[in-house]
C-alpha cells in the first residue's frame, strides 16, 4: 500500500470515529503484533509492533520476564501439583505451593527467561524486570493472519469509539443536548443525540406531550453509563434543572451572574414555580426572566408545550418568600408556627386561588420555599389555637371519664362482694331487690353512654 494512502487511511478513521489519531495508530501496532505471532510466534510469547507512518516501517519485538530459582516452580513441586489436581479432581491454585506471599509460576520458555541467561543479553538486569528481544521484520502474511489483524482493529476500533462517546456525555451531565425523534418503543423514546441514541423513559417524559419521528426537541442529560451493549444515555424533559437550563439559554443576565435562579418547584406538563434574585443593583430579575413583552418566557413556555410558570422574587425573609410564593394571591399576613410551619392568611374570595386546583398552587408554593403551609381566610385566623385548645380539653375530657368508669367498675365489683356475703349468711332478702335494680339501672346507663 502507498504510504500517502495508508497516511490518509488513519487520519480518516481518526477523524470519522471521533478517536485520536495516536490511539488508531496504537491499535494498528497490535493488530500487526497478533499478525505477526499468528504466522511466526509461538504460543505464550508476548510480541509487540512499533509503526512509524513517517516512513511505513514496522518493527518487532518479544517481552521476556526475567525470573530465578526462587520465583518459579522445581520439578518435585510440580510434580507435586500434578498430585493435588488428581487427587481434587480440579486444577490447583499454582500460588498453593507458594512460600510466604511470594507469587510463584511455571516456567516457560517463551515468556521467562533466566537470571543468569538475561544478564549475558543485557548486563544489570535484575529479577522481575522485563528483557526486550528484536525481532525479524515479516513483510508476507497468510490469509488467517491477515483476517486476524482485520478483527483486532475493528475490535479495537468499536471499543475506544465506545469510551471515546461514554467519555463525551459524561462531560455533557446535566447540561442541555439537541435531539431528534429516532422511534418510539413501548414507553420509551430513542433520540438521536450525535453519535449515539439517547433514552426517554416514561417517568422523565412531559406529561400529555406526544413524539413524532423527525421531531427536534431539546433534552436534558442526566446520565451517561456502561453497559454491555455500549454507552447509555439517559434525557428528561420533566426534571427540574431542565427549566433553569432553558432559561440560562433565553435570559443574558443568569450567564453574567447578574439574576441568580434561587429554587424550582415543577410538576411537568401542568405547572411550574421559579424563585429568582437580583446578584446586581438596578436589575430587575422577574422583568429579566419575563423579557420584553414577555419574549423569554414565552420562548420557554413553548418548549415544554405550554406548562404554565410563575416567577417568583426570592426573599431571605420567610414570610415575604412564603407570600411570593403563592402568587399570584394575595395575602394578608403569613405568621411562622412551629415545625417549619406558616400559617398564611389570605381574602376569603383569593382562598380558592392560593390554594390551586386541586392543591397544586399551594403545594407548588411548598416544595419551592421548603415551608409547611396552612392557608386559611381572615375568619379562620384564630382556628389553630381554638384546636390546639380544644385538643387539649378533648384529652382531658377523655382521661376523665377514663377515671369515671375505673370508679364505677371498682363501685359494682364491691357491691357484687357485700351480694355474695350476704347470700352466705342468709341474711339478705328484702335488701335483695332494690340491689339488683340498682345494678341493672347501672348497666342500662352503661349500655346508654
Amino acid at each position: 500500500m502507498d504510504l500517502k494512502i495508508f497516511t490518509s487511511a488513519i487520519s480518516q478513521i481518526a477523524e470519522e470515529k471521533g478517536i485520536p489519531k495516536d490511539k488508531v495508530i496504537e491499535i494498528i501496532e497490535m493488530a500487526l503484533a497478533a499478525a505477526y505471532k499468528k504466522d511466526y510466534g509461538k504460543r505464550g510469547q508476548i510480541v509487540h509492533a512499533n509503526l512509524d507512518p513517517a516512513k511505513g516501517t514496522v518493527k518487532f519485538w518479544q517481552v521476556k520476564l526475567v525470573v530465578d530459582e526462587g520465583m518459579i516452580y522445581s520439578e518435585e513441586e510440580l510434580e507435586e501439583l500434578k498430585k493435588k489436581r488428581e487427587e481434587n479432581n480440579h486444577p490447583a491454585e499454582e500460588e498453593e505451593l507458594g512460600e510466604g506471599d511470594a507469587k510463584r509460576m511455571r516456567f516457560n520458555v517463551e515468556r521467562h527467561i533466566m537470571l543468569d541467561e538475561a544478564q549475558k543479553i543485557k548486563s544489570g538486569v535484575k529479577a522481575g524486570d522485563e528483557l526486550v528481544l528484536t525481532l525479524e521484520a515479516q513483510q508476507d502474511y497468510g490469509r488467517i493472519a491477515a483476517q486476524t489483524a482485520k478483527q483486532v482493529i475493528l475490535q479495537r476500533i468499536r471499543e475506544a469509539e465506545r469510551e471515546v462517546v461514554l467519555a463525551e456525555f459524561k462531560s455533557k451531565e446535566g447540561e442541555l443536548l439537541s435531539g431528534i425523534v429516532q422511534r418510539v418503543e413501548g414507553k420509551n423514546v430513542y433520540f438521536d443525540i450525535g453519535r449515539t441514541i439517547g433514552v426517554l423513559p416514561k417517568e422523565e417524559q412531559i406529561m400529555g406531550e406526544f413524539y413524532r419521528p423527525g421531531q427536534r426537541m431539546r433534552l436534558f442529560c442526566l446520565s451517561a453509563q456502561e453497559t454491555i451493549k455500549g454507552p447509555l444515555i439517559l434525557v428528561s424533559r420533566a426534571y427540574p434543572k431542565f427549566l433553569s437550563k432553558l432559561f440560562e439559554l433565553e435570559v443574558p443576565e443568569i450567564a453574567t451572574n447578574s439574576v441568580a435562579i434561587k429554587s424550582i418547584a415543577r410538576e411537568a406538563g401542568l405547572r411550574s414555580k421559579i424563585a429568582v434574585q437580583s446578584l446586581a443593583d438596578g436589575v430587575d430579575p422577574i422583568g429579566s426572566m419575563v423579557g420584553q413583552r414577555g419574549t423569554r418566557v414565552m420562548a420557554v413556555i413553548n418548549e415544554l408545550g405550554g406548562e404554565k410558570i410563575d416567577i417568583i422574587e426570592y426573599s431571605d425573609k420567610p414570610e415575604e418568600y412564603i407570600a411570593h410564593a403563592l402568587s399570584p394571591a394575595k395575602v394578608i399576613e403569613v405568621q411562622i408556627m412551629q415545625k417549619n410551619t406558616a400559617l398564611v392568611i389570605v381574602p376569603e374570595d383569593q382562598l380558592s386561588l392560593a390554594i390551586g386546583k386541586a392543591g397544586q398552587n399551594v403545594r407548588l408554593a411548598a416544595k419551592l420555599t421548603g415551608w409547611k403551609i396552612d392557608v386559611r381566610g381572615p375568619g379562620e385566623r384564630e382556628r389553630g389555637a381554638e384546636e390546639d385548645g380544644a385538643g387539649e380539653e378533648e384529652a382531658e375530657e377523655a382521661e376523665g371519664i377514663k377515671a369515671t368508669k375505673e370508679k364505677v367498675t371498682r363501685k359494682r365489683e364491691k357491691k357484687a362482694k357485700e351480694q355474695s356475703v350476704g347470700n352466705e349468711s342468709g341474711e339478705v332478702s328484702s335488701g335483695e331487690g332494690p340491689l339488683i335494680g340498682s345494678e341493672t339501672k347501672e348497666n342500662g346507663d352503661e349500655k346508654k353512654a
